[in-house]
């Protein structure tokens, strides 16, 4: 399972094996003498099994290498191919920034810290904020005073670390008792030099450009494509529909010359915001709805690592149109206060979604130590999570809501993250005990797929890319 560990404060989970459970089988039926052999095109049938793996690199008979995404030809026999993700992202064994022993998680929770001293003397923002930056100034001299952001950002941790704290201080020992987690010694990673260039590949310019195809007659038109087993479709066609995984096995598409692998049981639409008709032409209506928005800021906007959408473009989400009656909402939040407060009085009112809770997801290294030292003034070792639902009809609200758990107001999701950016942690495990089996789920701006879901965005294959993955053969 990757939920490791659940008590009453949150989950401790394991987010590699959520996604190495997904099921990335793919069944081949091929028969060819002469031992084993390689080929680019992959097929796949509908009968899939589990099977045992071992790791391997597989030679052919001339002595060449199948490497991941070429099919394994036996001379009359069916190869079941597994992939799995690659363990090295997860490889989270050091803090990016080392904290000071007593910030050191696994020293203990001090009962007041400097930090803390401060606003228990001087609980007010302005007066709060001035005793910090005196203290801060002195040993990174800074010559600036905080703006009014950042004493907002400031407030908000004093409230939330202690419950950060403590609650993560309680799951990381259920994880070192149970050996998930462990104290090692760092080796040397060079994960960064692993991936192939090509991994990163133009799914968001794919999305640009689509808006220059010649328009589809309304009599061609699809409004799902079922991936059977070929494996390449045309770029319009990939874009014009959502194309769904109906299988129980994973399945292998081309696009632009590059492998991506669907898991079974999923869809998905590549676009931006401005193609969603074919999602609102799937007719469905989900219970839940992830939302990771590109939100707009200063570091995205030096880096241009991805598109940010404004305030105003992100309202214009067509949620109500989207989602069922009492429909459990989620919304991934940066820790700037301005977009929080942004989602909880502006944009769920819009949606007609009430807050409901605030989580967070709190990261840790193998050895449970905060990746960032807790009380950073830059980046903070947590992310938030605003859970809220649709407000609709009472007597179907009432109805849907009957022997569902109702939603804590505070929990964590503990994990190790991936070492890939924006490589959010599964939802699916630990919101299963306050929603209904078989329930609808979509994500928004999703960079990856998930059995049972539906998954909308400019990159969302972007982390379906065959190169992430490893090939393991029975």
């Amino acid at each position: 399972m990757s939920v490791v560990h659940r008590l009453t404060v949150g989950w401790l989970v394991d987010h590699l094996s959520f996604i190495n459970q997904c099921g990335y089988e793919i069944c081949d039926s091929f028969a060819h003498p002469g031992g084993v052999t390689c080929n680019t095109s992959v097929t796949s049938t509908e009968d899939c099994h589990s099977t045992s793996t071992f790791a391997a690199t597989l030679s052919s008979s001339d002595g060449s290498t199948c490497g991941p995404g070429d099919a394994i030809e036996t001379e009359g026999k069916t190869a079941k191919m597994r992939y799995v993700f690659r363990e090295e992202f997860f490889d989270i064994s050091k803090p990016h920034i080392a904290a000071a022993p007593e910030e050191q998680l696994c020293q203990g929770c001090p009962e007041v810290s400097m930090f803390g001293f401060f606003f228990l003397l001087f609980p007010h923002g302005m007066i709060w904020g001035f005793f910090c930056c005196l203290a801060i100034l002195q040993k990174r001299k800074r010559k600036c005073v905080f703006n009014q952001g950042e004493l907002d950002a400031l407030e908000y941790h004093s409230k939330v670390r202690k419950l950060i704290w403590e609650g993560t201080l309680h799951l990381v020992q259920e994880g070192l008792k149970s050996g998930f987690l462990h104290h090692t010694t760092a080796k040397l990673n060079c994960r960064k030099n692993n991936v192939p260039q090509h991994v990163v590949c133009g799914l968001a310019e794919l999305c640009e450009m689509a808006k220059q195809f010649p328009a589809m007659n309304e009599s061609d038109h699809q409004t799902v494509h079922v991936l059977e087993d070929e494996t390449s479709r045309p770029e319009q066609d990939l874009l014009s529909c959502v194309t769904e995984n109906s299988s129980n096995c994973a399945k292998i598409i081309v696009l632009m010359g590059q492998k991506y692998l669907v898991p079974p049981k999923s869809s998905f639409l590549l676009s931006d915001i401005s193609c969603l008709q074919p999602l609102l032409n799937y007719k469905k209506k989900y219970d839940v709805i992830v939302i990771d928005p590109p939100w707009e800021n200063k570091s995205v906007k030096r880096s241009n690592r991805y598109s940010h959408l404004s305030s105003w473009q992100i309202k214009q989400i067509p949620v109500p149109a989207l989602a069922a009656p009492n429909c459990l909402v989620v919304t991934w939040v940066t820790n700037r206060q301005k977009h929080l407060h942004f989602v909880k009085d502006e944009l769920y009112p819009y949606w007609s979604v009430k807050t409901l809770a605030e989580w967070h997801w709190v990261k840790i290294t193998t050895a449970g130590e905060f990746v960032l030292p807790l009380d950073s003034l830059h980046k903070k070792p947590y992310e938030v999570l605003l859970l809220g639902r649709v407000q609709g009809d009472v007597k179907e609200t009432s109805r849907k809501s009957e022997g569902v758990v109702p939603i804590p107001e505070h929990q964590l999701i503990v994990s190790i993250p991936c070492s890939l950016h924006s490589h959010k942690p599964p939802l699916a495990a630990v919101l299963a005990e306050f929603i209904k089996p078989d329930v609808e789920c979509l994500e928004l701006f999703a960079r990856n797929l998930q059995p049972g879901w539906t998954s909308w965005g400019n990159e969302v294959l972007k982390f379906q890319h065959i190169d992430y993955f490893t090939l393991l053969q029975n």
